[in-house]
């Protein structure tokens, strides 16, 4: 027998859901133009530690972002501020997914370093909240998740620009449990929010030179939104006639990744919200893991870098936090380098990061005692920075992967 009762019900949340994108749209439709870094009196950059292994590598990153902007920092150009509040423990004491008044904190900086975040799940001891993350992309508008992959001697060098606040995570703790037997969730694709992550893609296929966009989605099955999203890119598309696009299907993409003859032709990705996660987490996997990978989630007036993994708690809890691999962390400040125009200190850093991870590997992070520390190995890639020769020393490693590749 059909519950009348409970579809009314849900009716009624399915209506307000729609208002509030209904809202939005139209919010979308005003919005700006992208911050311009090189006119700001002073950058404000904040710092959040974040939960678990948060605090320590989001620390050691901090310590190889101050040296590169050493300078700006003692000339008042830039200035650090330090956010409390976005820890697990204050966000459930208020039951919000970012406390109101950290949040207002972060709407005083421009751009945000910020560490590993917990979000709760099922069985876990803390209330079911938003995510951190999926809440400040929204909060601040971070449309963009944008997260490079290179893998020099297997001839990969990816850029993956996820959609950030649509998908299967706008509304994702929004869904009806219509009875105890049927519960749906909703996903969203807006003409505004699914034309311009496209056109962050191919504008950065276009500036870098790489002029080979691939979009992602199941448009075959997911008919109505991943069909949104392929129809605009092919709109999309015709306003960049010098970069070649191809659109592949969620399944097989994931698969060609870990194909050694196709991989290395792919370069820059454009995929909505969920694909995104998932896809990026196994792009890194090849990379050397979860912690290599850096990300950045940007926004036309605010811009957010992080790791893409999780805050590992269990690190913390057998006393190992002090070896947790910071490389995710110090990617993400060469990327926030780059975004804020000091592209020389994001390429320096992008060159250490390539010797010390994959080439020399005089330090090895192995989340225990048996490797280096945190802060130890953040030495060792300003260290690296410092060297006269880096440049020389990067490009000598990458022809030789080069020659690797072609054997």
């Amino acid at each position: 027998m059909v519950d009348e009762k409970a579809i009314q019900i849900a009716q009624e949340k399915y209506g307000e859901l729609l208002r509030q994108q209904l809202k939005r749209v139209e919010e979308l439709k005003k919005e700006g133009d992208w911050t311009d870094y090189s006119k700001l009196d002073k950058l404000v950059i904040g710092v959040c530690g974040g939960d678990g292994i948060g605090p320590y590598i989001c620390a050691s990153a901090q310590k190889v972002m101050e040296f590169l902007l050493a300078e700006k920092i003692k000339a008042g150009k830039v200035e650090i501020k330090q956010i409390e509040g976005l820890t697990i423990e204050k966000r459930v004491e208020v039951m919000k997914a970012i406390p109101d008044d950290t949040l207002l904190e972060l709407k005083k900086c421009h751009v945000i370093l910020k560490g590993p975040t917990t979000t709760p799940k099922k069985g876990d001891p803390w209330p079911n909240i938003e995510s951190a993350n999926v809440a400040m992309r929204k909060q601040l508008d971070l449309f963009a998740n944008v997260r490079p992959v290179s893998v020099p001697e297997l001839g990969i060098n990816w850029t993956f620009y996820r959609e950030n606040t649509e998908g299967s995570y706008a509304v994702g703790s929004n869904g009806i449990n219509v009875t105890d037997d049927l519960a749906i969730d909703f996903c969203v694709a807006t003409t505004q929010g699914t034309e311009r992550i496209i056109r962050a893609g191919f504008e950065y296929a276009k500036k870098t030179g790489e002029n080979y966009v691939s979009l992602v989605t199941k448009a075959n099955i997911i008919k109505t939104t991943d069909g949104k999203f392929l129809s605009i890119a092919e709109e999309v598309a015709k306003d960049y006639p010098e970069v070649r696009w191809d659109d592949w299907f969620i399944d097989i993409a994931t698969a060609k990744l870990i194909d050694p003859a196709r991989r290395s032709s792919f370069r820059v990705f454009v995929l909505p919200n969920l694909y995104g996660d998932i896809i990026t987490d196994e792009a890194a996997q090849i990379q050397g893991g979860v912690g290599t990978a850096g990300s950045a989630n940007l926004g036309k007036r605010y811009a957010m870098f992080e790791a893409i993994h999780g805050s590992a708690p269990r690190m913390v809890t057998e006393g190992r936090a002090q070896y947790a691999d910071p490389c995710s962390m110090i990617k993400a400040v060469a990327m926030m380098m780059n975004h804020i125009g000091e592209t020389e200190k994001g390429k320096k850093l992008d060159m250490a990061l390539d010797v010390c991870v994959q080439f020399e590997k005089k330090l090895v992070m192995t989340g225990r005692d048996t490797g280096a520390t945190g802060d130890e190995f953040a030495q060792y890639v300003m260290d690296t920075i410092k060297r006269s020769d880096l440049e020389n020393v990067w490009q000598s490693y990458v022809d030789k992967a080069k020659v690797s590749v072609k054997q």
